[in-house]
């Protein structure tokens, strides 16, 4: 389908090592002239839900700075766009929780906001699972938390996960489970 909207001019306002940002003029769909923010992000959105013969999953609790509160997440990271996307989630994986899999499940697809962004992001079930030493980055302080997936989905019920990849994960993986 062809694009209806019109790009009349852009222009950078800002950009560092993970994001530009740019502001659009624009004729919307209707002929009416509007300006639009562009988030355009240098790496992918990488998610991974660990699942043990058990079925239990792996969350990872961090602070947020844009958020201002804590938020307990599944393993997620940034995944360059030049790297393949399952090389990604195996790094992401080990990096933040330690663990290992044998097993690999594309789950989905995602926009992570589409009004505003163009940012796409990859989730990945993970089986098979061999635990090992977490390697964090410098920037990161983290807690990881082993435990039942039902709970998992009851902290999504609940309001307690609010992380839109996280949220899509937990419920599409209910869904495959026959939990929901």
């Amino acid at each position: 389908m062809k694009n209806p909207w019109t790009k009349i001019s852009a222009v950078e306002v800002y950009d560092n090592p993970w994001m530009q940002v740019e502001e659009h003029q624009v004729l919307a769909p209707t002929g009416a002239e509007g300006i639009y923010g562009r988030v355009h992000f240098k790496n992918r959105a990488i998610g991974i839900l660990p699942l043990d013969q058990d079925n239990h999953t792996w969350l990872v609790g961090q602070f947020r700075y844009t958020l201002d509160e804590y938020s307990w997440e599944i393993p997620m990271g940034g995944g360059p766009l030049e790297e393949d996307i399952l090389e990604s989630a195996r790094r992401e994986l080990k990096e933040e929780t330690g663990l290992t899999a044998g097993k690999w499940t594309e789950l989905m697809k995602i926009h992570t906001s589409n009004s505003i962004t163009d940012e796409v992001g990859f989730v990945f079930i993970a089986e098979h699972l061999t635990v090992g030493e977490t390697e964090f980055d410098a920037t990161e302080d983290l807690q990881v938390r082993r435990l039942p997936f039902k709970e998992a989905l009851q902290l999504v019920m609940q309001g307690d996960i609010t992380d839109a990849i996280s949220v899509s994960a937990i419920l599409k993986t209910a869904i495959r489970l026959k939990m929901i």
